[in-house]
């Protein structure tokens, strides 16, 4: 038989759970998770190698209405490749139900989808009643476009089986992109950098608003095979950094020996991170920040 291969998109509003559901099909983290909105900023592919086939996934930002340059950037990278993969994958979250900000993306679904395919999983469903559940498939029942619908709790694993045999049938003959054990095309320093964001998003909840970057210095592998990495925490305002230090340098060292265990999972050796913290007013506005940050701003 010959190798199959295809591209999908995952796009869905923020915290249905895209990237939980990458990182089960992918068998390990590669793409950060959190109940915060816009944990993933950029789009991040992750490889599923199976036996005669490969599916390669585009996880997008949770699209929602942008309220700076930032996310105008992430509502256009949600939305650029939908044209240009074998088949479209929108994630609902059963939990709530399909809110005001559902409708709006299905109806700029409706208008951009053009002939892609689109398999619509809805997620978490070990939170949702059956009636709930019923409820959101006979809405997106509605909507022509939307080919399947596969209930699954990304969490757990439920229906993830089923939904990668419906995602296996838009394969077509062509050839493997990746190696086996090659599971995302990220770059280190872009990983080690949302391991950092993951970690001070999960310890700081809702201390400070959403605005934090992370800018990766050095990483460099030592003689002694330990990596030394540098990197920085950038913040808004002034306010917001005594935050991020904490008293005595708490929180800064909480969140460094958090996301140190991370990056030594990455790496498979042992880590001796540093990390520094530094304002940088309004950088989700700024071009060069974002350009460093590894952002496209010449959108």
């Amino acid at each position: 038989m010959s190798y199959r291969s295809g591209f999908f998109t995952i796009i869905g509003s923020p915290n249905v759970g895209k990237s939980t559901l990458l990182n089960r099909m992918v068998g390990q983290k590669i793409s950060i998770v959190s109940d915060r909105a816009q944990t993933t900023r950029n789009r991040i592919t992750g490889v599923v190698s199976r036996e005669g086939c490969q599916m390669i996934f585009l996880d997008t930002p949770g699209v929602t209405a942008p309220k700076n340059r930032l996310g105008e950037y992430m509502v256009k990278v949600a939305f650029d490749t939908i044209s240009d993969v074998d088949a479209v994958l929108l994630m609902l979250d059963a939990s709530v139900g399909i809110r005001e900000k559902d409708e709006r993306l299905l109806s700029a679904l409706s208008e951009k989808i053009g002939k892609t395919p689109v398999i619509a999983a809805i997620n978490k469903t070990d939170l949702a009643s059956l009636g709930d559940i019923d409820e959101i498939t006979e809405r997106l029942s509605r909507e022509s476009w939307i080919k399947h619908i596969v209930p699954i709790c990304a969490e757990s694993g439920r229906g993830v089986d089923k939904l990668e045999k419906v995602l296996m049938s838009y394969l077509t003959e062509g050839p493997q992109y990746y190696p086996d054990d090659m599971v995302t095309d990220q770059p280190m320093w872009a990983i080690c950098a949302e391991m950092i964001r993951e970690t001070a998003l999960r310890l700081l909840r809702d201390e400070i608003p959403h605005g934090i970057g992370i800018g990766i210095d050095k990483i460099q592998l030592r003689e002694d095979g330990i990596h030394d990495v540098l990197a920085t925490i950038y913040c808004e305002r002034e306010s917001h950094k005594g935050i991020v230090i904490g008293r005595g340098a708490s929180m800064l060292k909480k969140i460094g020996t958090n996301a140190r265990h991370e990056i030594e999972w990455l790496f498979g050796t042992k880590v001796n991170l540093q990390l520094y913290v530094k304002v940088r007013p309004d950088w989700r506005n700024s071009a060069s920040a974002l350009r460093e940050f590894g952002f496209d701003p010449n959108f």
